[in-house]
């Protein structure tokens, strides 16, 4: 269906009316979306935890630069000069967001996932990698890549402290590596031999619930293991401080934080980071190259994060995510986080009187979480009540597995070998659907946007939808060749 992206006079008064109620607004706010049932309505991006709206504040910034846009590092001219300070100055800018300690390093990369997998291919040989089958595919898969490499993966825990026993029992019991270069002693807890990391998520990208972050480092350190972060879903709601958490790295994403432009960042511990070869091999990651007599090269590599950032660096990404960091920080995340929870608990008081619904979660209704929530509607399948929601209402959220396949079927009760992909839509006949719906929401959204999201799931729950859907391409969509 086409989308206007102009809104008509009237309805951008009315789109300023309901963005006045988000302290932070974003893109795209006044976007008008074509409904089957005819007319046009104002756009719910209820689907933030995939990719975030740009902050208008970010837009704006980056906007300004871009006429300045130079090449990084790689020049005498101004606007070089100017870009490359304004790339490091974002670097400076990010690690205060992240509460970066001294000695940390922080490597721009294009994402969480490339983040994750950085690390991954920084690891000693021989690290034992300790990740809970909760993980987003993000962090649960890239340690697979390393044949070098032990992944042990850890059961879905049911509450908070059942995920730190679950881990301290798996790092007690690890045997122990030969001594060795990797031998350490970390957060003064037992000497033990040989590299461990611990992988677990901030925030659930499928329930939207807190992990207990500072115990499971406190657990980690206790055993001589290192723990990376992933903060995709937590750094755009949450304050995330390295030091006060007491984690070795932590890894999120531009684009979940308000700023779609293509970069992400792993920041903490640099010595892994600066005894393994390059990420990539390239211009930047280098000092010096010289050809040898044998007809080879001698490479000096940069110790520092450039190291890492082979190639010409993405500093419109970069600036962006930068510009966020600055306008959560100054709009106050005490507030923030207040006014979140206000919107979490509107949406989970209506959806608890839709007795047809059931509120995805790990940790029970009472876990703090994010606004990010997943459901399931007995009766209907995901892919259809999704469709049904962007159709008829304008409300984008998504449907299906949420690249989190194994914590997904664990809370719809699947197998682990139970079929189903990413956005699936309905199984084979007598076949169980393997799919929820997410809603998730933040910072730049509006009350307006939560109240109509509760108001169509009671709507559809009662009366059904509207307009016929057939399946195309494996995916729901209104059949434009029905009457309605």
């Amino acid at each position: 269906m086409p989308v206007s992206a102009a809104a008509t006079p009237a309805a951008t008064d009315s789109a300023t009316d309901a963005a006045v109620c988000a302290p932070l607004p974003v893109l795209g706010r006044d976007v008008l979306v074509p409904l089957v049932t005819g007319g046009e309505v104002e756009y719910a991006a209820l689907d933030i935890a995939a990719s975030a709206p740009a902050l208008q504040r970010v837009w704006d910034d980056v906007a300004a630069y871009a006429p300045y846009y130079g090449s990084v590092h790689r020049g005498a001219g101004y606007l070089s000069q100017l870009s490359t300070d304004l790339f490091e100055n974002s670097r400076a800018e990010v690690a205060r967001f992240l509460g970066c300690r001294e000695g940390d390093q922080l490597v721009f990369t294009r994402s969480t996932t490339d983040s994750l997998n950085l690390l991954a291919a920084v690891l000693p040989a021989h690290t034992r990698v300790f990740v809970f089958e909760t993980e987003h595919h993000a962090s649960l898969l890239p340690w697979e890549q390393r044949a070098d490499i032990e992944v042990t993966y850890l059961d879905a825990p049911r509450t908070p402290q059942q995920a730190v026993d679950t881990l301290e029992r798996a790092l007690a019991e690890r045997e122990p590596g030969s001594a060795s270069e990797g031998f350490e002693k970390s957060g003064g807890g037992a000497q033990r031999s040989g590299n461990a990391l611990v992988c677990v998520t901030g925030a659930s990208n499928v329930t939207g619930e807190l992990w207990p972050v500072r115990e499971l480092a406190a657990a980690a350190h206790a055993h001589g293991a290192r723990i990376v972060l992933d903060a995709a879903q937590l750094a755009p709601h949450h304050p995330v401080d390295l030091a006060e958490l007491d984690v070795d790295w932590v890894a999120f994403s531009g684009h979940k934080l308000y700023a779609p432009f293509g970069a992400g960042v792993l920041a903490g511990r640099a010595d892994w980071l600066q005894a393994a070869e390059p990420y990539l091999a390239g211009g930047g990651a280098s000092r010096t190259v010289a050809r040898r007599a044998d007809g080879g090269v001698d490479v000096d590599w940069h110790t520092t994060a450039a190291r890492h950032e082979a190639g010409s660096p993405n500093v419109i990404g970069v600036y962006a995510i930068a510009a966020a960091c600055k306008a959560l920080t100054e709009a106050g995340f005490e507030s923030l986080v207040a006014r979140e929870q206000q919107l979490v608990e509107r949406v989970r008081a209506g959806l608890a009187e839709v007795p047809e619904v059931t509120v995805l979660s790990l940790f029970g209704d009472d876990a703090p979480r994010v606004g990010v929530l997943s459901f399931v509607v007995a009766g209907w399948n995901s892919s259809h009540f999704a469709a049904a929601l962007s159709a008829e209402y304008g409300i984008g959220v998504r449907d299906g597995l949420f690249c989190a396949h194994p914590l997904v079927r664990t809370l719809l009760g699947a197998g682990s070998q139970a079929p189903g992909e990413c956005g699936a839509p309905e199984g084979a006949p007598g076949e169980q659907s393997l799919n929820a719906i997410r809603v998730s929401f933040g910072a730049g959204t509006p009350d307006e946007h939560v109240d109509r999201f509760v108001r169509a799931v009671k709507e559809l729950v009662t009366d059904g939808a509207r307009w016929s859907y057939r399946t195309e391409d494996g995916r729901c969509v209104p059949d434009t060749a029905a009457a309605g």
